[in-house]
């Protein structure tokens, strides 16, 4: 009776354990529209690094911002790299002196993005594979209306989407810029990066697959202000990129069938990132089961913003013109 009632419980004890997520490195391809010397990408590659994973960064010679789908083969650099991290004439793409995980390539992010999957990861990992792909953090907000000229959101479709492997696309909506290494680190960086290693860590704690396929996420910061600089005071908030038809509902979700709009969860009172499911083919918030997947990996590190608590309030906010509110603030840097 003893034996069979010990064998009982560490059965009841490998179930619980089969669904608590357990934290472990993996293997990131990290790209970078605004250039590879830029302060907010380095801050999450460290950020990154720092948490056990093993980040290879790709990221463009210069800023190529807004370049959405655009990709080419790198050609021989002729200026030197933004802020002077590479001298002229120093060929289509080359390596950090010192850390031989930063890498340039002088052409565009979806072509950083293939060539970091192709080539430059698996060199780096013995001939492994990326298992996640990270696009950011890029300077500036990623929502919808400008979400098809974004070569930050482009390049973790082409992850999710070609390459098949999951992907989470970044942005603040800070504006800070700046070099790595020659001032302190922008305290707007350092925020993005912390939160957005939380992210990973969770999404990859479940083990693969970490997300649907053929899908990513499209992740938006606030701003960083007085109010919001701790990064404890933050709440991530299942938001969707795209207005859904009223006819169509998504994931049922503090008691809505209807999710937030990015804008309306950055133009929020508090501090709270936009966290949207993106089909890797649209670019879009798909209406289908596989939000219901997304839910199940990452619903219970998701927040209601208050408006939500009810369907009465949620028809208020979702009702009026929401993106052209908050548009001309939010859309402009990519």
């Amino acid at each position: 009776m003893g034996i069979l009632l010990l064998l009982l419980l560490l059965l009841l004890l490998l179930l619980a354990c089969s669904h608590v997520p357990s934290a472990h490195g993996v293997r990131i391809i990290q790209v970078t529209a605004d250039g590879w010397a830029e302060s907010y990408p380095l801050s999450l590659y460290h950020a990154l690094t720092h948490a056990g994973h093993s980040v290879v960064l790709a990221g463009t010679a210069d800023d190529q911002s807004g370049t959405g789908w655009a990709d080419r083969e790198p050609r021989p650099r002729v200026k030197p790299c933004i802020y002077d991290s590479c001298s002229a004439r120093s060929g289509p793409t080359g390596t950090d002196d010192i850390d031989y995980n930063l890498n340039w390539v002088n052409s565009y992010p979806v072509t950083c993005m293939h060539y970091g999957i192709d080539s430059i990861g698996p060199s780096v990992w013995d001939g492994r594979d990326a298992e996640l792909a990270v696009a950011g953090v890029k300077v500036g907000s990623n929502t919808f209306r400008n979400i098809d000229r974004s070569g930050t959101v482009a390049a973790a479709a082409y992850a999710a989407g070609r390459a098949g492997i999951p992907a989470i696309a970044f942005s603040g909506a800070s504006v800070t810029t700046r070099p790595w290494g020659e001032e302190a680190e922008p305290v707007e960086g350092h925020v993005y990066a912390q939160l957005a290693t939380r992210l990973v860590g969770h999404v990859v704690s479940w083990g693969p697959p970490f997300l649907p396929r053929s899908i990513f996420l499209n992740v938006n910061f606030p701003e960083v202000d007085d109010e919001c600089s701790d990064v404890e005071n933050f709440h991530f908030v299942l938001s969707r990129i795209d207005p859904s038809p009223f006819d169509e509902g998504d994931v049922e979700w503090c008691g809505s069938r209807r999710l937030p709009l990015e804008s309306v969860v950055l133009g929020s009172d508090g501090c709270f990132v936009a966290v949207s499911i993106a089909d890797a083919k649209t670019r879009k918030t798909p209406h289908d089961h596989r939000q219901d997947i997304v839910v199940e990996r990452v619903g219970d590190i998701m927040a209601c913003l208050p408006w939500t608590e009810s369907e009465g309030d949620y028809e208020e906010y979702y009702g009026g013109d929401v993106e052209g509110e908050y548009y001309e603030e939010y859309h402009d840097y990519d």
